[in-house]
């Protein structure tokens, strides 16, 4: 994701799905127990498999935004 930050990507989809959303996309304790985009970026920068599905989402949601108009 080029010139996109970690941060911004969390901050979008969580502004986009809720946290309750992203949970349920991605079931990870982070977006599910007491989410934060701090405890969220914390753990997505130890682990690349979780950080791969955000970065999946965050394509998803591109693509059903511009589909929609939004």
């Amino acid at each position: 994701m080029h010139g996109k930050t970690l941060e911004a990507i969390v901050t979008e989809l969580a502004d986009y799905y809720g946290w309750d959303g992203l949970g349920e996309r991605i079931p990870v304790r982070c977006f599910t127990f007491e989410p934060s985009v701090g405890s969220s970026l914390k753990f997505l920068r130890k682990t690349p498999w979780a950080r791969d599905k955000v970065e999946g989402l965050y394509l998803f949601m591109l693509r059903e935004m511009r589909r929609s108009g939004r």
